[in-house]
């Protein structure tokens, strides 16, 4: 697994697909539609551009998702600006972080033991659950020294970058998600943050950076719950280097069949990749069988992101391949006879 991934992130680099005009913006786009996506944003990667680019206010969508979104891209580019800096990890660091994420869509919360507000990023001072039928996150009171130990362990683990390898620098980055969020500082906000200081490290650090897909929310929470359960951190680095493969693999597979297209918008079929053909013919092996299988359920078949489906699935229609029979949903993909 850990080759693989090595080899991945060689091949991806070795084609460019780093060095693409904008590449950076629109992967920042990406990690931060994805993040609010697993918080119930609606919002789409382009409407994100859209709103981003122009400050234009996203028609059918609500102000606390406009506002979410948002107040991450903020919070991302500070964090860029630290990775940047290599600025020790402290708790006002995280504060000021957290203030940024929730500033729009925090709230204020009265206890007896004080307020707090999670829109100034300030740490909770009540007691939260872990879920339905799930342990309740540590007490409040043992948050500051955990998180003052989880600085001061992320801080050491930042020491002689240019002697660890790529494996080694994405386990800090994977092991700061999860510990983070298992000490879970902040009345709201814990995912977001998490995966913000994931990224931020992944930013210094020189890595490419891990989105977690949507699609694979459930998962995601499956994996944190079960690693928090079993107290084996090899349960979320296993899922985290899956995510990271799976990604990279489909970014390969587009921007291979994206340098292949002629001036007709046509595939130049001689020079589709190996993988590419597969994939391909795969979907239409399986439509043939159950024409009203979803992008989702095809990417889980055959082991590439539902992304990459939907592409292939555009590409197929407009090659005439297969047709769409009814509504986008309720409706059957059918495959035509040559």
């Amino acid at each position: 697994m850990v080759h693989n991934l090595e080899a991945l992130i060689s091949r991806y680099k070795e084609l460019g697909i780093d060095q693409q005009i904008d590449y950076d913006k629109f992967y920042l786009y990406s990690l931060i539609t994805h993040s609010t996506a697993i918080e119930g944003s609606t919002i789409t990667e382009l409407e994100n551009q859209i709103m981003f680019d122009h400050g234009v206010s996203i028609k059918g969508k609500s102000i606390e998702e406009q506002s979410m979104n948002l107040d991450l891209k903020n919070a991302y580019d500070k964090a860029i600006e630290l990775a940047q800096n290599h600025t020790p990890i402290s708790i006002d660091l995280l504060i000021s972080l957290s203030a940024l994420v929730m500033k729009n869509t925090g709230k204020e919360y009265k206890t007896i033991l004080g307020d707090f507000s999670s829109a100034k990023g300030e740490l909770r001072l009540l007691n939260v659950t872990a879920g339905i039928g799930g342990r309740s996150y540590m007490n409040y009171s043992k948050v500051p020294t955990k998180l003052a130990e989880f600085c001061k362990q992320l801080n050491a683990d930042r020491k002689d970058v240019e002697k660890k390898s790529i494996t080694e620098l994405y386990k800090i980055s994977f092991d700061a998600h999860f510990n983070l969020v298992t000490i879970h500082p902040w009345a709201d906000g814990n995912g977001r943050m998490a995966r913000l200081i994931m990224n931020m490290l992944q930013f210094e650090f020189g890595l490419i950076p891990t989105i977690i897909h949507k699609e694979y929310k459930e998962e995601y929470i499956k994996a944190l719950v079960a690693t928090r359960e079993e107290e084996n951190l090899d349960i979320f680095r296993s899922f985290m280097t899956k995510m990271m493969e799976e990604n990279l693999s489909a970014e390969i597979e587009t921007y291979l069949m994206s340098i292949d297209e002629t001036e007709d918008n046509t595939i130049k079929p001689s020079k589709v990749s190996k993988k590419s053909a597969t994939s391909r013919e795969k979907i239409i092996s399986l439509l043939h069988e159950d024409g009203n299988l979803s992008a989702v359920a095809i990417a889980e078949r055959i082991g590439i992101t539902s992304k990459a489906v939907e592409k292939h699935l555009a590409r197929l229609k407009a090659d005439g391949i297969i047709q769409r029979i009814g509504p986008a949903k309720g409706g059957k993909w059918v495959v035509n006879e040559k």
